[in-house]
């Protein structure tokens, strides 16, 4: 399950198991390291570190202004995209609105291209390959919170990474959960919701997704419209 991630507006508190998230502690106890570093480890961390909120609140700055630039037409528009997104390939292009995490864990391959409305919670890395397509409104999902009632409740969290292959065309809609990869030269349906991996040269569609057919050159037809 994911979809939500907690931010870090609220004015920085210490670092540890944080004041935000006292009921967390007893889960923490005994780990010295702070929630930043619990959450680059891929471990239970809490929403709650100064580095972390600052890094959040610049990527969410740029990428502000990144809209701005672009609705005005002003030739800058995409260094401030690229101040938010730094590992973002050459000939890449993803059009606004662009949500994210941090930025400066998403890796994206050259020439990739994502229509109106990618959301890319990278609390984990998430690695789009070199020439792929998404449709409006894709998601791009690493946050984990915990089945079970109690510790949810505390505000425990972790990520998993997101694999994108090269070639990928992911339709609207689509969400890709944590830990997910998808490979070299699929095709996410429109809509569906990919909870485990995809094998290249795959066609997947549905939620969640399934794989109905292996795709190769052999069935391309141009289309001509009299």
């Amino acid at each position: 399950m994911t979809g939500s991630h907690s931010t870090d507006d609220a004015p920085a508190p210490s670092q540890g198991t944080g004041e935000r998230f006292p009921l967390a502690a007893p889960y923490l106890q005994g780990d010295p390291r702070t929630n930043r570093e619990r959450m680059l480890a891929g471990d239970w961390y809490v929403s709650d570190d100064p580095d972390s909120r600052r890094i959040a609140a610049r990527a969410r700055r740029e990428l502000s202004r990144y809209q701005r630039a672009f609705d005005e037409g002003e030739p800058d528009a995409q260094a401030h995209l690229r101040a938010a997104i730094p590992h973002l390939g050459a000939g890449a292009i993803l059009l606004p609105p662009v949500r994210v995490d941090y930025g400066e864990n998403i890796i994206v391959g050259e020439g990739s291209f994502a229509n109106y409305g990618l959301t890319a919670l990278d609390v984990a890395t998430i690695t789009i390959g070199v020439h792929c397509q998404f449709g409006p409104n894709v998601q791009l999902l690493t946050p984990i919170h915990p089945l079970e009632p109690t510790p949810r409740r505390t505000g425990l969290e972790s990520a998993d990474p997101i694999v994108i292959g090269d070639n990928v065309w992911l339709g609207g809609g689509v969400i890709v959960c944590p830990g997910v990869t998808i490979g070299d030269d699929c095709v996410i349906g429109a809509g569906a919701v990919v909870t485990r991996d995809i094998p290249a040269r795959s066609l997947a569609v549905g939620s969640p997704a399934r794989v109905i057919r292996t795709l190769d050159d052999s069935t391309f037809v141009p289309r001509r419209r009299s």
